[in-house]
């Protein structure tokens, strides 16, 4: 008995040594070291338009590639009420109005990374008019906005208005980033620069300015109109230009003020854009309350604008609101005296051509004739005709989409230089890759050049299988040892 007892004990204590050696050999043997995956940055920007401010929060991985982040859109939140610039009798209401949007944010981006996201409001042309017409009141909604943002645990980058030029590079920076035109993902797994594509040009209409950026065919003559940027190892230079006062907003009232110098005695004066049936008051007040409206020297009082709905008085009307000249062979005047090469490659138009372009089914590739016919038959239609086409359009939407899409085509036709066969060059869109376009995504993108590559951290890891095998071994070492303690331990209590 005492020898087999003895001989199960050795046999145990060998089974255990065999184990223990295998998962010795299995853990030491085929170790690599191992990339964790990048970590993630993220960046919120509010763009703080003429008419309303929206906030966008983006991410990339910190590793990014030839040092431009690959930005994705991670949230969106447009904050309530009027943009930032309608705040001037009270700015404290500017800063208040951006708290939803920021709380929201605080629950998207985690609170570990929250002090490390850069936060930036740039403001456009909305805030640009109020500094021409009143500079202190401009600081003072910009102080309070910067105020309101403090309040919270990010890296605030300052409030600031944006100039027109970086307004319209930075949405070229995002329609190109978006389709792939800078850089994009192969079918080898990598991020490669997309030779033999061209880039596109960025049309970009608010409600207080216009923008216009592409790459010419030539060399560009103006240097105030030239912008460069190193992206993803390759440099650019575009040309861009951006006309203060020409955004729809301000184009509308700039119509009204024309109409109302022609007949500046009258109470009521005809608008051969609004529909036949429409009527609409304004104070000289309200509508002599920009830089971009001449103020006249009229009593203040209450216009009405009678609707007549000709169409092509309603174009000749907004004719007159540019100044076109032309010169040179293969050159061209903008409008305003502002040179412009010709326009050249394909073109993404977005915000406001997008929406009024969109309300009337012109998004789909028309062609300038079909365009041109839409526009004039709509504007045809009296005010009765409209409201019961269209009944849940809210009416100053409604009374406006006939001045607004004659607006656009005369910008873009007379304007910038689209002709009957680079009309078709002109995508009206809203989004591209499920993004918004507009110019904080391109802002972010350049952003990401200044904030320094964080190296992948290394590990030393094994093979998930080689790993599963040492700790079965492992455990099965445990057991024969139990069982083998647990013998003895009856053995002795006989």
């Amino acid at each position: 008995m005492g020898c087999s007892r003895w001989t199960a004990v050795v046999g145990s204590l060998f089974v255990v040594a065999v184990f223990s050696i295998i998962a010795l050999i299995l853990i030491a043997v085929e170790v690599k070291n191992v990339l964790l995956p990048p970590g993630t940055k993220y960046a919120m920007v509010f763009d703080a338009g003429s008419s309303h401010t929206a906030l966008y929060i983006y991410q990339w991985p910190a590793d990014k590639e030839n040092d431009t982040g690959i930005v994705s859109q991670v949230e969106a939140c447009t904050v309530a009420g009027p943009g930032i610039s309608s705040y001037i009798n009270n700015p404290s209401k500017a800063g208040a109005s951006l708290k939803v949007c920021l709380d929201k944010a605080m629950t998207v981006i985690p609170a570990n990374q929250q002090r490390e996201t850069p936060t930036y409001l740039g403001a456009t042309a909305g805030m640009r008019l109020l500094r021409e017409l009143n500079s202190t009141k401009a600081d003072q909604v910009l102080a309070e906005v910067s105020k309101a943002i403090q309040e919270y645990p990010v890296d605030f980058q300052g409030a600031r208005i944006l100039t027109g030029n970086e307004e319209g590079s930075f949405g070229w920076i995002t329609v190109n980033y978006l389709l792939e035109t800078l850089i994009k993902f192969s079918f080898s797994g990598k991020w490669v620069h997309p030779y033999g594509t061209e880039v596109l040009g960025a049309l970009d209409l608010g409600g207080a300015s216009t923008q216009i950026t592409f790459q010419p065919s030539g060399t560009i003559e103006d240097n105030s109109t030239k912008v460069f940027f190193r992206l993803y190892g390759t440099n650019y230079s575009i040309y861009t230009h951006s006309y203060l006062c020409y955004g729809r907003d301000q184009a509308l009232k700039m119509l009204l003020a024309s109409l109302s110098k022609d007949n500046i005695t009258a109470q009521q004066i005809s608008h051969p854009c609004y529909p036949e049936g429409y009527e609409m008051n304004i104070t000289t007040a309200a509508l002599y309350d920009s830089p971009c409206v001449l103020a006249t020297s009229t009593p203040s009082k209450t216009l009405t604008f009678r609707g007549t709905g000709v169409s092509a008085e309603c174009r000749s009307s907004i004719q007159k609101l540019f100044n076109f000249t032309a010169y040179g062979a293969g050159k061209m005047r903008g409008f305003s005296g502002v040179y412009q090469p010709l326009v050249h490659g394909q073109f993404f138009a977005f915000s406001g051509f997008y929406y009024t372009f969109n309300f009337l089914n012109l998004t789909s590739g028309q062609s300038f004739s079909t365009v041109n016919t839409t526009i004039w038959e709509f504007c045809a239609k009296n005010w009765k005709e409209l409201q019961a086409s269209y009944p849940q359009e809210k009416e100053v939407h409604l009374s406006n989409y006939c001045a607004s899409a004659f607006y656009i085509l005369t910008l873009l036709h007379g304007g910038y230089g689209f002709n009957e066969q680079t009309w078709s060059n002109i995508h009206f869109r809203q989004q591209a890759g499920n993004t918004d376009i507009g110019w904080t995504l391109g802002y972010v993108l350049n952003l990401s050049n200044m904030i320094p590559t964080e190296a992948p951290e290394q590990v030393t890891g094994h093979w998930h299988s080689l790993w599963a095998a040492a700790v079965a071994f492992i455990v099965l070492t445990l057991i024969v040892g139990l069982v083998g303690i647990a013998l003895q331990f009856l053995w002795s209590s006989k």
